[in-house]
C-alpha cells in the first residue's frame, strides 16, 4: 500500500520544529512532517523539514496523521530510522522510491 499525503504548512512559521519520539521501539511520534511520500507494512518514506526520513520495520502502520500540524504516528516494530542527505535529496528520493515500491 503506497499513498501520498501532504501537510498544509502554509500558515506555519518558516522554521517548523522536527522531533522524533520513540516509545518501546513500537511507537513513533514524528513532528515537522511535510509529506508522506510512501508507506507499507515494512517501510515509510517521509519528507520532513530537515530532509527525507526513511523508517523500516515490521508490521508498520500509520496510527495517526495530522496534516495541519505535520504530525505522523507510526506503530509496529522499528528496525531502522535513517535521514537522507539534504544535499542529495532528489537523487536519494529517486533511489528510495525504487526501494519503496
Amino acid at each position: 500500500m503506497s499513498q501520498y499525503y501532504e501537510t498544509n504548512n502554509s500558515s506555519k512559521s518558516p522554521v517548523q520544529e522536527h522531533d522524533i519520539i520513540m516509545r518501546s521501539r513500537r511507537l513513533l511520534d514524528i513532528t515537522g512532517v511535510k509529506q508522506v511520500e510512501s508507506f507499507d507494512n515494512e517501510e515509510f518514506l517521509l519528507e520532513t523539514v530537515m530532509g527525507f526520513l526513511a523508517i523500516r520495520g515490521q508490521n508498520l502502520q500509520m496510527k495517526n496523521l495530522d496534516v495541519d500540524k505535520g504530525i505522523v504516528s507510526i506503530k509496529g516494530k522499528v528496525y531502522d530510522i535513517v535521514y537522507l542527505d539534504e544535499h542529495h535529496g532528489e537523487k536519494a528520493k529517486g533511489i528510495f522510491s525504487k526501494l519503496f515500491r
